[in-house]
């Protein structure tokens, strides 16, 4: 029996973790694009684990809005509708306007160096989802070196949903995205770097624009 006031030993990170990150990442990487159906039976085979933690796993996508579970197909990829691309959009920028402008104001050298380091990255990317990751660790560098916990937090929150509608972007219209791609953000970083609020908050906006845009070009 526990002693009162006395906690119990940490267990060990779970199965079922580990196979959502396997899970996420197939999906980043393109293996199941929106829409595809997620099987248990056939993730547990590949994996080589029981269906329980696969069913834990999706789970914890689909409350990451990764997955969605619809009755007569079980779990699927979310697939962004305009609402969604568009609430992504506008929480997204609300996020992203704050971390710009105390990354400026704040963010040491280390933190500019590292932002500056993912764009270096940038240009050594093979295919349109290499570029996506790097896309992502940008602005992973980019919230830490605001050095705010909870915006930081916030950003986890839709970090996976971002990440698809990055994913999305790129099935819509590939065209002259990785040439591009690293030119932006190098704009990006220098505006940071140059502690430039104005000018990094007008490319961010650009930047954050041209995505949106494609998701809703009629």
């Amino acid at each position: 029996m526990n002693e009162p006031g006395r906690v119990m030993p940490a267990r060990r990170r779970g199965l079922a973790d580990e196979v959502a990150d396997r899970v996420r990442d197939a999906i980043f990487g393109g293996a199941y694009p929106p829409g595809a159906q997620l099987r248990e039976v056939e993730l547990s085979e590949a994996l080589g684990v029981s269906r329980g933690p696969v069913r834990e796993a999706l789970l914890k996508l689909e409350r990451e809005g990764l997955v969605r579970s619809e009755w007569h197909r079980g779990a699927i990829v979310t697939t962004l509708s305009e609402a969604d691309v568009a609430e992504l959009d506008s929480l997204r920028s609300a996020l992203e306007q704050l971390a710009v402008r105390l990354v400026v104001a704040n963010a040491p050298e280390a933190d500019l160096a590292a932002i500056e380091e993912v764009v270096d990255r940038m240009d050594q990317a093979r295919d349109e989802h290499e570029m996506v990751r790097c896309d992502i660790d940008f602005h992973d560098a980019v919230y830490a070196a605001s050095g705010h916990r909870r915006l930081v937090e916030a950003w986890r929150a839709i970090r996976s949903q971002v990440y698809l509608f990055l994913l999305t972007r790129i099935g819509v219209s590939s065209d002259g995205y990785l040439a591009s791609i690293p030119a932006e953000h190098r704009r990006l970083a220098a505006a940071l770097r140059a502690r430039d609020g104005e000018e990094a908050l007008e490319l961010f906006a650009i930047h954050r624009g041209e995505a949106f845009a494609v998701l809703t070009r009629e």
